[in-house]
């Protein structure tokens, strides 16, 4: 058994209506992925994210706002009230990203800051999204005490020394299709270095789809080539990277429930 721990399902263009979305969550589950992490990334496409999914007794939500969409607004109040949904189960997508919107730099870093507040106050764990941000990144979270929640460096593409300080102060580390790329030497490098306790595997669908599937709107039914992979890479059995990588998501994501039977 397998979990997309970080997927946009209410993004995926191929998923127009439900019909579609269920015929996606089926492709996924004919190859053994049994749960899913739908991740919010625009507070006011919480309720609509949530309407779309609420039929999925496997798909899990989060609550959140993207770094790359903090121009938009944050009202912790209303996140807050959506974080107490039964469904919620972490706070994010939040994170920094100076990469691709350094202009924003000041409003990210308030945003970021904000929500790590609130993961500790509703005792969720946070959903972190960095890109060419490291050192303030941890800062953020160190100065936060996004320790006593925990958390998951998603879609990781850093290096060794940010994965090793998040691992230290209790975080997962979730490795992405690009671990698959041509050109993601170093990042193979990372991930054969992260202790087993400590990885989980996600798709981003409908972004980032792995080889052999490039040029394609990436699916949850994915992230199986990615743990093929990264089983691979570090010299484990699949089987083996299913059954931790599960149970990782479950000591993280403390409040998604299994359903009987599975």
């Amino acid at each position: 058994m397998l979990i997309d721990s970080h997927c946009h399902l209410d993004r995926l263009k191929t998923a127009p209506d439900q019909d579609a979305l269920t015929n996606i969550i089926n492709a996924a589950k004919a190859r053994d992925i049994a749960y899913f992490l739908c991740v919010n990334v625009r507070q006011q496409g919480f309720l609509e994210m949530k309407q779309k999914m609420a039929s999925f007794d496997e798909v899990f939500l989060s609550a959140g706002v993207h770094p790359l969409d903090v121009q938009d607004g944050l009202n912790v109040e209303e996140i807050e009230q959506f974080a107490r949904d039964e469904k919620v189960v972490a706070i994010g997508e939040t994170g920094l990203d100076y990469f691709y919107a350094n202009e924003t730099k000041a409003l990210q870093q308030s945003c970021f800051e904000q929500q790590i507040d609130l993961a500790v106050k509703v005792k969720k764990p946070l959903i972190i999204h960095t890109r060419d941000a490291r050192e303030d990144t941890i800062n953020f979270l160190k100065r936060g005490n996004a320790d006593t929640v925990g958390g998951v460096l998603h879609c990781f593409t850093e290096n060794w020394e940010m994965a090793k300080a998040a691992i230290d102060m209790g975080f997962y580390i979730s490795v992405s299709g690009i671990v698959t790329f041509k050109n993601a030497g170093d990042l193979r490098s990372v991930i054969r270095k992260v202790p087993k306790d400590r990885l989980l595997v996600e798709t981003d669908s409908p972004y980032l789809a792995p080889v052999p599937h490039r040029g394609q709107e990436n699916q949850p039914a994915f992230v199986r080539d990615v743990a093929e992979f990264v089983a691979e890479l570090r010299g484990e059995k699949y089987s083996d990277v299913a059954e931790y990588t599960t149970e990782n998501f479950f000591n993280l994501f403390k409040d998604a429930a299994r359903i009987v039977g599975r």
